[in-house]
């Protein structure tokens, strides 16, 4: 049996229940939780012989740590001339991102599963260490720099996939995830919004020929990382149609038909 987008909504709501506060509504927006990855935690934990209760509080604790790394990603450098409100926003983000983190602990030590917090705990420091070296170490070539956010987009998944022994999916989600995420970058840098991998792109030296082909660059890549995609959950099991089908779905909605508006 493959997860219903009934159930997806009802992880989502229960997700949201976790992460809703009173005082950091006022001040900063909810947080966003990621449906595709939500969705690949919930085909992977539906083919476990786990309990159905371990299988939610896995999903749920992991979208956690995920909202928590998200959170933190949205805090801004500090300047000197930052006004008040600018400053507390700030504070409140990396507080929150701490809140959303402390979640996981909380709801895993109900259960008394020290094995699944080290499994978080650890992709925890290794995807924080991977951004590090994203950012600020050099890369020799534009390709090692996408190595590196590929790892950083699907590394958490993947980590408790190996954990529930359901690693099948691992190279599809690497796939799927990158392309993602390439895809909304491109979508904040041709809206004129901030895109903190274009801006990053834009900035080093050596990654790209010219950072005036950044667009073009992008789009390319993106364009053979659906490629690589589409062939690769061709190949996936039967058992995971449900979700085959859901990544066709996202792949046309968000890729080809956009492409084709921005065509027309």
């Amino acid at each position: 049996m493959n997860p219903s987008n009934m159930q997806i909504t009802q992880l989502k709501d229960k997700i949201a229940a976790h992460v809703r506060h009173p005082f950091l509504a006022k001040f900063i927006a909810d947080p966003v939780i990621d449906e595709d990855k939500l969705v690949i935690l919930a085909s992977i934990m539906d083919h476990t012989n786990l309990s159905p209760l371990k299988k939610e509080k896995y999903i749920i604790t992991t979208m956690l740590v995920q909202i928590a790394l998200d959170t933190h990603d949205h805090v801004t450098l500090s300047d000197e001339t930052d006004e008040p409100e600018t400053i507390r926003t700030r504070q409140l983000t990396v507080l929150a991102g701490d809140y959303y983190s402390g979640l996981y602990y909380y709801v895993l030590a109900q259960l008394d599963d020290i094995p699944m917090i080290k499994t978080l705990a650890g992709a925890i420091k290794e995807i924080n260490e991977l951004k590090m070296e994203l950012y600020y170490k050099d890369v020799e070539s534009f390709q090692e720099f996408l190595s590196s956010l590929r790892k950083i987009e699907s590394l958490l998944i993947q980590r408790v996939a190996t954990y529930v022994q359901k690693t099948s999916i691992n190279d599809m989600a690497g796939d799927w995830l990158l392309a993602k995420r390439l895809l909304d970058e491109k979508n904040s840098y041709q809206e004129g919004r901030f895109s903190p991998i274009m801006d990053l792109l834009s900035k080093r030296q050596g990654i790209l020929e010219s950072s005036g082909q950044l667009g073009l660059y992008i789009e390319n890549m993106l364009h053979n990382q659906i490629s690589h995609l589409e062939a690769n959950v061709s190949q996936m099991p039967i058992h995971f149609n449900w979700l085959k089908q859901y990544i066709h779905s996202a792949i046309y909605h968000k890729f080809y038909k956009t492409r084709i508006a921005e065509e027309g």
